[in-house]
């Protein structure tokens, strides 16, 4: 099942359970993807695909982190709990993330592919991470390990 007949069907879910956190979440992924689709000019043919949609669910997640954190910071514990139940809400349709030894055993062994040395290196390290770990690793984290790994001395 395609992830936009999965959010489809589980609007129509929590709107039966009476769960409007839930249906006001899922609804504006929704909108999300068709903005995307109208974007792509792909709205007549099916829309973009579900590995960009889940592209579009990491950049969602991240957005209510980050507005989680900001609440945090400003006082607002009530605002931030919201936040952070719709990023659980979407983070149910991302894939697992590695963790971090999975993913400093990628990062070293593709270091040692591509026999990268220095931080001038880090780009094209954190380019091959990406495209072998795809939505599955936090970008921020990747380039995290990735410097620690080429800044330090050989």
């Amino acid at each position: 099942m395609s992830l936009r007949q999965q959010l489809q069907d589980d609007v129509k879910a929590a709107m039966l359970a009476g769960d409007s956190l839930r249906v006001e979440t899922l609804r504006g992924l929704k909108t999300t993807i068709q903005y995307a689709d109208v974007a792509a000019k792909k709205r007549d043919t099916g829309g973009i695909d579900d590995t960009e949609i889940i592209g579009l669910f990491a950049k969602e997640a991240k957005k209510r982190q980050e507005s989680a954190d900001l609440y945090m910071q400003g006082g607002s514990q009530d605002r931030a709990n919201k936040e952070l139940a719709e990023k659980a809400i979407i983070e149910a349709y991302l894939p697992a993330q590695l963790s971090e030894e999975a993913l400093a055993q990628l990062i070293d062994t593709i270091i040692s592919e591509q026999q990268a040395i220095g931080t001038q290196a880090m780009g094209q390290v954190i380019g091959a991470v990406k495209a072998k770990a795809g939505a599955s690793a936090d970008g921020a984290v990747v380039a995290r390990l990735v410097k620690e790994r080429l800044g330090r001395p050989a």
